[in-house]
């Protein structure tokens, strides 16, 4: 599109006038990105030495450039400091000089310098041949100590592993430095592998823990056991590595064990006195002898450390009482199923015995509870829970039935609901039977709670010293008619059951 002429003019004008774009509006062509882009061609073109055919006359002859290369070669492989001798260009222009005239010498990548595998071998073998130290010859490689040690390991591969097995006359070759070195690997590997033996016997006796565990995963609090106990055969340092836990742990660890052990002696006397007496003393027992030596301690702080370290006293262990003696006849089934309303009196009642324990003696009751307004159609009061009790209540009960009246009547499971004498009066009168399930109080909850409210009215928060039981039976029998006649009941529109029947005409 354009001439090579008026390209060429172009760029002069881009050149002396700065690179500015003044150009293109003088000139009127190109744009922005062509001229930049003629711009490194005839800048390409010059290094080439082609511009009109024209070879252009370099600022450094070749001569120089090699002579530049082989110094940096033979003073130490670096940029900064051959770049700065008289007459040599930058670092950057340098090193592109280094990559052409010494392809195969050192090059810089990734922030470090790189050597050839040809250098490398000549460093190891003045190594393995040198009469001074090895940090002198590493002081004329321009490497580090360390860095000659790992190419002697990397580049001989495998030589070097059959070097570690030789022994006999092939071990002379040698030298002492080289010898040392390998005795003080070994001995850091012995000191590591017996580290680790201590650390897990220490752990298996100390914290009774498999002898296969980990000690790495113990809790911090485990770990500082076997640490503790090893630090006098092993530097802390090491011990806290092989467990793998920081400094700041354990030391936080071991301070918070140090004071939950202020009661260090006394627990060496408390297993001392339990040990004394064949282990049959409990707390309170080694609390005293503790007392006496002097010893301001409670018998919290013994039972706990008891505990703690498992002083236990062995013994019989008491059996739970239960008044069950198994099944002495079927059980009925429960009709009722929690149901305790009642459209009409004696269609559903409750019974079940309580009992009242005072300084004379024992009473029981046995009552007949009506769920319809819970009137006590009966009641007998005894000194024994026996069938006697259970059956005179019931006949007492059964006579208050008008023709046609077969109420349901709930019971628990007692033996007294059981017995002939009870069965046979059932059968006589037909009623349905009906019974709780084992160990269910909930299934007579209407008749707990009228034993519930005649004890706190009655019995509860009232001293009944000096009461004979004869005096006691003939106050619970006062209650008993003052609870059908007087006590007014809220559900009942503040009546007692007699009035409340008696409202309805249901009196008997």
């Amino acid at each position: 599109m354009y001439s090579r002429e008026k390209r060429q003019k172009a760029v002069e004008l881009y050149l002396t006038y700065g690179k500015s774009a003044v150009v293109i509006r003088e000139l009127g062509y190109p744009d922005r990105k062509t001229l930049r882009m003629w711009c490194r061609e005839h800048i390409g073109e010059q290094e080439a030495g082609v511009l009109h055919g024209n070879i252009r006359t370099p600022k450094f002859t070749e001569e120089q450039k090699q002579e530049a290369v082989r110094h940096y070669l033979e003073n130490g492989l670096d940029y900064s400091k051959t770049s700065r001798a008289p007459g040599y260009p930058d670092r950057e222009t340098f090193r592109q000089w280094c990559r052409k005239l010494a392809p195969e010498g050192c090059k810089k990548g990734k922030g470090r310098l790189h050597y050839t595998e040809e250098r490398k071998r000549e460093a190891v073998e003045a190594l393995c041949a040198r009469e001074g130290s090895a940090r002198e010859v590493a002081l004329v490689h321009g490497v580090s100590r360390p860095v000659l040690y790992q190419w002697k390991n990397e580049l001989p591969g495998r030589e070097v592993q059959a070097v570690m097995t030789e022994t006999g006359d092939e071990a002379i070759g040698k030298t002492g430095e080289e010898l040392l070195e390998e005795i003080k690997s070994l001995q850091k590997q012995i000191k590591k592998l017996k580290l680790e033996r201590d650390v897990l016997r220490v752990t298996a006796e100390i914290i009774k823990k498999d002898p296969g565990v980990a000690p790495k995963n113990l809790a911090n609090k485990e770990k500082t056991l076997p640490v503790d106990a090893l630090r006098n055969d092993h530097p802390l340092k090491d011990l806290l590595h092989c467990v793998k836990m920081s400094r700041s742990s354990y030391f936080y660890q071991r301070a918070r064990l140090l004071a939950e052990d202020n009661y260090r002696e006394v627990r060496h006397r408390i297993k001392d006195l339990f040990n004394e007496n064949g282990g049959r003393y409990g707390y309170r027992r080694i609390h005293a002898p503790l007392l006496r030596e002097g010893g301001r301690i409670s018998e919290k702080i013994v039972r706990r450390i008891m505990v703690e370290c498992a002083l236990v006293v062995f013994g019989r262990k008491k059996r739970k009482y239960s008044s069950y003696q198994g099944e002495n006849a079927p059980a009925a089934g429960n009709p009722l199923e929690r149901d305790f309303h009642a459209e009409a009196p004696n269609s559903k009642w409750l019974t079940d015995i309580t009992e009242f324990q005072i300084s004379a003696g024992k009473v029981y009751l046995s009552p007949m509870v009506d769920c319809f307004d819970g009137m006590l159609v009966s009641w007998a009061i005894g000194t024994s829970p026996d069938a006697e009790l259970v059956n005179t209540m019931l006949d007492m009960a059964v006579a208050t039935l008008k023709p046609g009246e077969k109420p349901i009547v709930h019971s628990d499971r007692g033996s007294h609901y059981r017995r002939p004498g009870w069965l046979k009066r059932m059968e006589d009168a037909d009623p349905t039977r009906s019974m709780s399930k084992k160990a269910c109080t909930a299934d007579n909850a209407a008749c707990e709670g009228f034993f519930g409210r005649l004890k706190n009215e009655m019995f509860y928060n009232r001293t009944w010293t000096g009461v004979s039981v004869e005096e006691f039976m003939e106050i619970l029998n006062g209650y008993l008619y003052w609870y059908n006649e007087k006590r007014i009941k809220m559900s009942l529109g503040a009546m007692s059951p007699l009035e409340f029947r008696n409202s309805l005409n249901l009196a008997a």
